[in-house]
């Protein structure tokens, strides 16, 4: 009943006019996303690396209808990196391929990430592909290595999910095919067949996948909150010898800015996922009715930092 509900606000334009148009809930999505407009997102990013993280832009916006729409956040991908570049930024781009053409067409999809790819090459920068619900990962998967990874090695990674029971074999190609993975825990609501229902679970799988990644792993992104996660990769990169500069922690925009930064005071790389665009509403709308439990996650993680005394 309560994802239902949150799936059916996600869809009333009425409802998201008015929540523009508020002040409270502005500033509530203000605290996860960094505004509507790429000039706000350029700013958002300036701060982050003002205090030595590095950033990951991403333009809201996933399952495009048609192809003129696919085109057209293609273009704004290339304004993104062309102002990265541009502003001397030390950001990339993350990219879901619903939002490039993916559900219109696999060759229009690919030759868009192939535009993307080819103006962060020219930049020298990286472009992480999105992971979405489990509908998506094996397409994903199978295009990134068959059709993007070959002609653009050095520019382009994927996530891999925790969640999924599939992860630990997704991961180990991953180590043949010595490519950047991002590993998170997995966000969409998906069905006992295909995901850990329990966080005990999902906890233990990602612990071998990061064991894993770190050890024999091309530059992985550890991308979690959880400050038990957080510690086990200290240890284990402490007890293995595992360089600091061989890894890097990434986190949410606005979420455990605390944590953030004590691991940058530590010597330890970060990297901030930074969402923006018009479509924010539909966006924290959807993930939080994905998984129900994202609210008490946001919630609790937001808590943490305030009575560690940020506000």
């Amino acid at each position: 009943m309560f994802r239902s509900t949150l799936l059916y606000l996600s869809n009333q334009p009425r409802v998201f006019r008015f929540v523009r148009k508020n002040r409270l809930a502005k500033s509530f999505a203000r605290r996860f996303v960094a505004g509507e407009r790429l000039d706000e997102a350029v700013e958002a990013v300036r701060a982050l690396n003002a205090k030595g993280i590095a950033a990951s832009l991403d333009l809201l916006g996933e399952s495009v209808t048609n192809e003129h729409e696919a085109r057209s956040a293609r273009d704004e991908y290339l304004t993104i990196l062309d102002r990265i570049n541009a502003e001397g930024l030390d950001c990339n781009v993350s990219v879901k391929l619903t939002a490039m053409g993916l559900d219109i067409s696999e060759e229009l999809c690919v030759s868009i990430m192939r535009d993307i790819l080819e103006r962060a090459q020219r930049y020298g920068t990286f472009v992480r592909i999105d992971m979405e619900g489990s509908g998506y990962t094996e397409r994903t998967l199978r295009l990134f290595e068959e059709r993007l990874y070959p002609g653009f090695k050095q520019h382009v990674g994927v996530v891999l999910q925790s969640y999924l029971y599939r992860t630990p074999a997704d991961v180990q190609r991953a180590v043949e095919l010595k490519c950047r993975v991002r590993l998170c825990k997995g966000a969409y609501k998906e069905p006992a067949a295909v995901a850990y229902p329990e966080k005990k679970d999902v906890d233990a799988n990602y612990v071998k996948c990061m064991h894993t990644l770190l050890e024999h792993g091309t530059y992985p992104a550890l991308a979690t909150h959880d400050p038990a996660l957080v510690s086990e990769a200290k240890r284990f990169v402490a007890e293995r010898g595992i360089a600091t500069d061989r890894f890097e922690f990434q986190m949410l925009y606005g979420v455990r800015r605390d944590l953030q930064e004590q691991l940058v005071r530590e010597g330890y790389r970060m990297r901030v996922y930074v969402p923006f665009g018009t479509q924010w509403y539909p966006y924290l709308m959807r993930r939080l009715a994905e998984r129900p439990a994202n609210v008490m996650f946001i919630t609790g993680n937001v808590m943490r930092e305030m009575v560690g005394g940020r506000r």
